[in-house]
């Protein structure tokens, strides 16, 4: 009976371990593993102490439920959505190919994705941001040299203002320059966004 009563010890003693590294976690992928590993060790726990109804919802209901959508908030909200005017950007354009590479690298050090969306006209791009269908835009920048043989320049704007402190500190790459906007109602800016400086956001 003690030996039998070691193992029960054991067992309920991982439940405050795994509940530990779930809320220490700091990759979100890896905590949705963790939480799945809790729900399982939760109905062993129920099982072995004689609740097999509560074990299976558990099981069901309380992990099943929970991880599915706990994942499919994670598919949802960890992107950054770029949107682009692929007219404006050659196929042979490596430069811009080097920059979606750079904005990649900067994602996955804070556990996001990049999706890069193709609009058809420079207006469905701007209505796009300042109805919050994208976080970021992402176009040439009108250069006086324009005509010249040199590489292309980007300019990037964001409208969330973490990321545009994320980029602002990891992106250090001469394709592209940042600045941050506050995106407008539509009936007060006709849809588009107006730019915000560093100095107003902060006042």
């Amino acid at each position: 009976m003690l030996e039998q009563d070691k193992y029960i010890y054991i067992i309920v003693a991982l439940l405050p371990l795994t509940s530990l590294m779930l809320v220490l976690q700091v990759n979100p992928y890896h905590a949705l593993v963790m939480r799945a590993i809790l729900g399982a060790i939760a109905t062993l726990v129920y099982v072995v102490l004689g609740a097999a109804d509560v074990a299976l919802t558990e099981a069901l209901v309380g992990t099943m439920l929970a991880v599915t959508l706990y994942g499919i908030a994670i598919r949802s909200t960890l992107v950054m959505r770029l949107g682009i005017l692929p007219q404006d950007i050659p196929e042979s354009e490596s430069y811009f190919t080097e920059l979606l590479t750079s904005f990649k690298r900067v994602l996955h050090q804070y556990h996001l994705r990049l999706e890069v969306l193709e609009y058809p006209s420079d207006r469905a791009l701007n209505q796009a941001l300042a109805s919050a269908e994208i976080h970021a835009i992402c176009l040439p920048e009108q250069s006086p040299e324009a005509g010249s043989s040199s590489e292309t320049k980007y300019h990037t704007t964001i409208r969330v203002h973490r990321l545009w402190e994320i980029m602002e500190k990891e992106l250090n790459v001469p394709e592209t320059t940042l600045s941050y906007v506050r995106t407008c109602p539509p009936n007060e800016f006709g849809g588009l966004y107006r730019p915000v400086s560093v100095t107003e956001e902060q006042e």
